[in-house]
């Protein structure tokens, strides 16, 4: 939280960390005498010092302190006492990710997981404030932690950001640029991903003989595309203005959003297509258009995507960029996996 020099995050060469806005200063000069703000270190980035140090370089220091995990603990424990909400900024430092990076845990540091755990104890809201510059394993702060906001390394100016979103000054909107997984197990997984010979069946977990494993179900902690708002949108029934085209015939896909919260917010309405068959494999599914768009509280409006055979086109096994006839599912959502879908044909 009080680490201005981490805010830019890796490859930040020309950035002036002097100048950066640490989460803490942010949060004061955001709440002025409106609130007061009490800090506590809380905990080292992680128990080992070689591992700290090796992911703070380049000045970009966390200051770490040489006192006990179990004093840190104690002090952030009677500054939380002393508070009505809990804000824990945790997670990766700058250099944890990047050129020469790699990590084979994509966890939280296990001491900042007892300290979160700890807070989490005292009974009092908590809300995690995320800096990665990776996706992570989440699956135990999902489960545990009421209120995640992933805020990656945004900047010198990201402490005001973080203080606007953290108390609804603006409504977050954000949507993910990339998968999370359950854990690293999974890894690779992403959501154009190509298909097996044998796939599960969609929504189940376990079948003997199929693509998936004995642990966990095939599912993202986090699919592409996924993010969340103080308010809530529902998408109305998929409408195509025809589902059966010809040539170079331009298909309309819409669908209607409301924004059935008490904010005002804004939704990133997302456009996926499936080639169901091609003379090469094909994604199970692929971005190809969004929309943002900005809804009062009880407001709806429909949204509509312009498709084209243009939008079909892929490079086939003579690396030409053309597409094939057959049948395609056009699909719209708020994110990859929570989508309304369609079938269509298109001929040539």
């Amino acid at each position: 939280a009080d680490a201005k020099e981490n805010m830019p995050g890796t490859w930040s060469v020309a950035a002036n960390f002097s100048k950066a806005t640490s989460v803490i200063t942010g949060i004061k000069e955001v709440l002025g005498n409106n609130a007061k703000i009490l800090y506590a270190k809380g905990s080292n980035l992680t128990e080992d010092s070689v591992l700290e140090q090796h992911s703070t370089m380049f000045g970009k220091t966390l200051n770490r302190d040489n006192r006990t995990e179990k004093e840190l603990m104690d002090e952030a424990l009677n500054i939380a006492g002393q508070a009505d909400v809990i804000v824990f900024a945790g997670g990766e430092a700058a250099e944890m990710s990047g050129e020469a990076s790699s990590r084979t845990n994509i966890e939280v540091p296990e001491v900042q997981r007892r300290l979160l755990d700890a807070l989490l104890k005292t009974g009092k809201p908590v809300v995690l404030v995320l800096f990665t510059g990776r996706p992570l394993a989440l699956s135990w702060e999902q489960n545990n932690v009421p209120a995640i906001l992933n805020v990656w390394f945004g900047g010198s100016e990201a402490g005001y950001a973080v203080a606007d979103v953290l108390f609804g000054d603006v409504n977050p909107s954000g949507k993910l640029t990339a998968t999370f997984p359950q854990n690293v197990g999974q890894v690779p997984i992403y959501y154009a991903h190509k298909n097996t010979g044998r796939p599960l069946p969609e929504g189940k977990w376990f079948q003997k003989f199929r693509s998936n494993y004995l642990d966990v179900s095939n599912d993202p902690l986090y699919p592409f595309g996924y993010g969340l708002s103080y308010t809530k949108f529902t998408y109305g029934e998929l409408k195509l203005s025809s589902s059966n085209l010809t040539g170079n015939q331009t298909l309309t896909a819409s669908v209607d959003v409301t924004n059935s919260g008490n904010m005002d917010g804004k939704e990133v309405v997302q456009l996926y297509i499936r080639d169901i068959v091609g003379s090469v494999t094909r994604p199970v599914k692929e971005l190809k258009g969004f929309q943002k768009i900005e809804l009062k509280a009880g407001e709806t409006k429909t949204v509509r995507f312009e498709i084209t055979p243009e939008d079909l086109k892929f490079y086939n096994y003579d690396l030409n960029y053309d597409w094939e006839p057959g049948e395609f599912m056009i699909m719209i959502g708020t994110n990859s996996q929570d989508v309304k879908q369609s079938r269509i044909q298109w001929v040539k």
